[in-house]
């Protein structure tokens, strides 16, 4: 590759994070039906012709946003590796870093929300989403079990899935109060009454 192509690559690369970085503002901003391309191009330095360049539909940028996200997210706080209470412990950094990331946590509550619809483009990425973060709690809830860090009486399952609605609801108390509610500390009692060993 010569070095004209590699600049060339590098400048599509970096304009292809502006449509990401002004599509996941204004879809948390106003959701994703009432955002257009015209604004995401605009809010990216972009003629509209130039955003379809990148993304040649508006479900295709809603499903890069989406997996940019979680990709993100997975690697940084060792998602996808780590395993019972480390597994636990990350699941709190992630909800720290979310608090300092409002636009992105207001994304994903609008979406979350939109995407119960059966016809929503995000509708199956959510369906999948949830059940593979359902399933990792559950299983780092089980691990914990195995190595003696449960509370006896403790249910894996039922803890999976109660931690994954704590911090849904979490999301949506903190977007309407941001003072009143600290996801974090919040999250990590909910685990320290479950576990034996403290988060």
């Amino acid at each position: 590759m010569t070095d004209e192509s590699l600049r060339g690559y590098a400048k599509g690369r970096a304009k292809r994070e502006g449509i990401l970085d002004a599509a996941t503002v204004l879809f948390g901003e106003v959701g994703y039906r009432a955002a257009s391309l015209r604004e995401i191009a605009a809010r990216a330095g972009l003629s509209h012709p130039g955003l379809l360049h990148h993304f040649p539909t508006k479900e295709s940028l809603l499903a890069a946003v989406l997996d940019r996200r979680d990709r993100l997210d997975r690697a940084q706080f060792e998602l996808d590796t780590s395993q019972g209470v480390d597994a636990l412990r990350h699941l709190v950094d992630v909800v720290a870093h979310n608090a300092q990331s409002p636009g992105l946590v207001e994304l994903y509550c609008v979406l979350s929300a939109e995407a119960t619809a059966r016809d929503h483009p995000a509708h199956t990425f959510f369906v999948d989403r949830y059940a593979r973060v359902v399933a990792l709690c559950v299983e780092a809830f089980r691990v914990a079990e195995a190595e003696g860090a449960l509370r006896p009486g403790t249910d894996p399952e039922t803890a999976g899935r109660s931690l994954v609605a704590l911090m849904d609801g979490l999301q949506l108390q903190w977007l309407l109060d941001r003072d009143a509610v600290d996801m974090a500390a919040a999250v990590r009692e909910h685990l320290d009454d479950r576990l034996a060993v403290r988060v």
